[in-house]
């Protein structure tokens, strides 16, 4: 499904943006700094501030999610399910590392705090 050229989009160079659904209907859309790359059918998010998309995701697992590529400013769309989230381990660790270097260089050191790291299965991917 997610191919080599859509990895330069998951490098975090521009930030992402995901939209979920309430149970009542009504969309939330939330910036993201970075979606990861797990393997070529999962990606990551970093569940640290998500409470509303979150709380979304527990009603209905799936949404949407947009990155761009920072070569050619080309935009994907993949429509996602939720599979699980992970609070340990090599992916948490990975992505609790490089959240701790962009809190210290935006002087924000303390504040991100990486609560899980939630994994989600890539259904689709467009342009």
């Amino acid at each position: 499904m997610i191919k080599d050229e859509h990895l330069p989009a998951m490098q975090g160079m521009f930030p992402s943006w995901i939209t979920s659904c309430s149970k009542d209907g009504e969309p939330n859309t939330t910036v993201i700094s970075q979606i990861w790359y797990v393997d070529k059918n999962h990606v990551a998010l970093s569940f640290q501030f998500f409470n509303k998309t979150k709380k979304n995701i527990l009603f209905n697992p799936f949404a949407y999610a947009t990155i761009t590529d920072p070569s050619n400013m080309k935009q994907y769309n993949l429509e996602l399910q939720f599979d699980h989230s992970e609070t340990e381990g090599e992916l948490f660790d990975e992505m609790d590392m490089k959240l701790q270097a962009i809190a210290s260089m935006t002087g924000m050191t303390g504040i991100f705090e990486l609560q899980a790291a939630d994994v989600y299965k890539v259904l689709s991917i467009s342009n």
